[in-house]
């Protein structure tokens, strides 16, 4: 896994919280006491839940400690743990109203069976709410693998086709509600196209370079990201950004 810093992941903290506001306004939960914010990060899509639910009590998980040193600093009377999603997954029997993950899922392995372990630390009546991104064979991270260097492996992230998630979670659901959107973000120019894959998807190829190689390997990127993303009347470019999106209810009671 790379190692995250959440001031450069905040760069763009906006355009990055804006999906988990649309997929927070989408759960249709009559009421909701606990919640888990698994990947959460440095508490940016915490505070949306906590906006979304004032009165719930809310747990926040993420591997990273240097995420969970900013987030508990900034949202101290939350409950925050250390701890890798899969990991959690797989030991804890807690449940939750809301499981939710906005962007981080993408990262974990084994989606076939993740969800449905993340599925069972749902109440009843609770869900389950994922938020991805969808667009693995994008432009830039057509571009990150052609440009690595031969002997660099890296563990990417990824996600697969609507029609999985469904299937894998249809048969214990009441209801599984799943969507794309395609974001158009406008950036100032396309080098921040490059700052922003610096806070995500460039982090695993250039922490597994040498200097050399990340610095020859940024300009040739660079290049072809500003070759891409022509400026608009205004100077700015747009970069569109596909993610997808997915509610799967759990029945009241079981049986």
């Amino acid at each position: 896994m790379p190692s995250w810093n959440a001031d450069q992941y905040l760069k763009f903290g906006d355009e990055r919280t804006r999906p988990c506001r649309d997929l927070a306004a989408a759960i249709a939960l009559p009421q909701v006491h606990r919640l888990i914010d698994l990947g959460c990060g440095p508490g940016n899509s915490t505070t949306v839940l906590a906006e979304r639910w004032p009165d719930v009590q809310i747990t926040g998980l993420d591997n990273a400690t240097s995420m969970i040193d900013v987030a508990r600093s900034a949202q101290p009377h939350h409950r925050w743990i250390v701890n890798g999603i899969a990991e959690w997954a797989a030991s804890e029997r807690e449940q939750f109203d809301l499981v939710f993950s906005n962007a981080a899922l993408q990262w974990v392995q084994d989606h076939e069976s993740l969800y449905p372990r993340l599925f069972e630390r749902v109440f009843p009546g609770g869900a389950l709410a994922v938020q991805v991104p969808a667009g693995f064979n994008a432009l830039p991270h057509r571009l990150m693998r052609e440009l690595a260097p031969p002997d660099i492996r890296v563990r990417q992230w990824h996600s697969n086709e609507p029609a999985f998630y469904y299937r894998v979670l249809v048969a214990r659901a009441a209801r599984v509600d799943i969507w794309q959107t395609e974001y158009q973000h406008v950036m100032q120019n396309a080098d921040a196209i490059v700052e922003w894959y610096k806070g995500t998807g460039l982090r695993p190829f250039l922490e597994a370079m040498a200097a050399d190689q990340r610095e020859n390997f940024l300009r040739e990127y660079t290049d072809r990201i500003r070759d891409a993303y022509r400026p608009q009347p205004d100077g700015k470019v747009l970069f569109p950004f596909l993610r997808l999106f997915l509610v799967a209810y759990k029945p009241q009671h079981h049986g």
